[in-house]
C-alpha cells in the first residue's frame, strides 16, 4: 500500500440533489455513509426509468439545506425558512418552483448516480479551476470525500480505478475499491449559494478529461472515516 493523503472533508447528501451536510466523521457502512442520498423527490405522473427531481430540472434544488439526515429532520430553504422533510409546506413550496407536483420518497440502501462512494482530490478541483478561470467550491463536485494529496496532479484518481482505498489505521480501517471514473452533469456548472450557472466549470473538465472528474467506489469494508484520517492505495494488480 501507498499513502495518497488525507481526509480533508466528508459529507453527505441526505436529500438527492439538495445541498451536503459536512461532518468530522460519518460511519461507511454496505450502502455508502450513513444517510446518505435516502431521499428524494419523485416527480408525480413521470413514467420515465428515472422520475426523481434533480438539481438538472430545478437547479434551486441545491439550494436547499437538510439540517439532519433522518425523516424527521428540517430542512432550511433558500429564503430562511424551516420546514420539516417530510411536511406539505415542503413538498408545495418544491413542487410551486419546478411547476409540477412532486412527493417524498425515502429508500432503504440510498439512490446513487453509479456507486456508494464518490472520492475525488482537492488538487484535481485546483486544476479545474485554474482551466476554466474560475475559484471553485468544492461544494460543485458533490464528493462524499474530499481528499488531501501528497502530489499536486490533477485527475491523479484516474489511476486508482481498480484499486483499493482504505481511510484510517488498521486491518479494520473502512476500504472501498476503485470502480470507475466519476462523469460530471450539468451539476458542476452551478454555484452551490446561488445555483447560477457557469458551462466554464463543465467545458474544462470535457477539455481536460473528457468529462470525468472524480471516482466512484463500493465498500468493501466497513467503519467509520474521519477528517484527518491517513489514505492509502492498493493498486491495481
Amino acid at each position: 500500500m501507498i499513502e495518497i493523503g488525507r481526509v480533508c472533508e466528508v459529507v453527505r447528501y441526505p436529500v438527492k440533489s439538495m445541498a451536503g451536510i459536512p461532518t468530522e466523521s460519518a460511519v461507511l457502512g454496505w450502502q455508502g455513509l450513513e444517510g446518505d442520498r435516502r431521499f428524494a423527490f419523485r416527480r408525480i405522473g413521470d413514467q420515465s426509468a428515472f422520475p426523481f427531481l434533480t438539481a438538472g430540472r430545478l437547479p434551486h434544488l441545491i439550494r436547499y439545506r437538510p439540517l439532519g439526515f433522518d425523516e424527521d429532520s428540517r430542512v432550511l430553504t433558500p429564503e430562511g425558512s424551516e420546514l420539516g422533510l417530510r411536511s406539505a409546506e415542503l413538498q408545495a413550496e418544491i413542487g410551486d418552483r419546478f411547476g409540477s407536483g412532486v412527493e417524498l420518497m425515502k429508500f432503504k440502501h440510498g439512490i446513487f448516480d453509479e456507486a456508494p462512494m464518490s472520492v475525488i482530490t482537492l488538487a484535481t478541483i485546483a486544476g479545474i479551476g485554474r482551466e476554466s478561470g474560475l475559484d471553485l467550491d468544492r461544494r460543485r463536485f458533490r464528493a462524499n470525500v474530499y481528499l488531501e494529496t501528497q502530489n499536486a496532479e490533477v485527475f491523479q484518481e484516474d489511476a486508482w480505478v481498480g484499486g483499493t482505498i482504505v481511510f484510517g489505521d488498521g486491518d479494520s480501517a473502512p476500504a472501498v475499491t476503485v470502480t470507475l471514473r466519476d462523469e460530471r452533469c450539468m451539476m458542476v456548472n452551478l454555484d452551490p449559494d446561488t445555483a447560477e450557472q457557469d458551462p466554464r466549470v463543465m467545458k474544462a473538465v470535457v477539455r481536460m478529461s473528457g468529462n470525468y472528474a472524480g471516482v466512484y467506489g463500493t465498500v468493501v469494508r466497513t467503519g467509520t472515516i474521519r477528517v484527518g484520517d491517513r489514505v492509502m492505495l492498493t493498486p491495481a494488480s
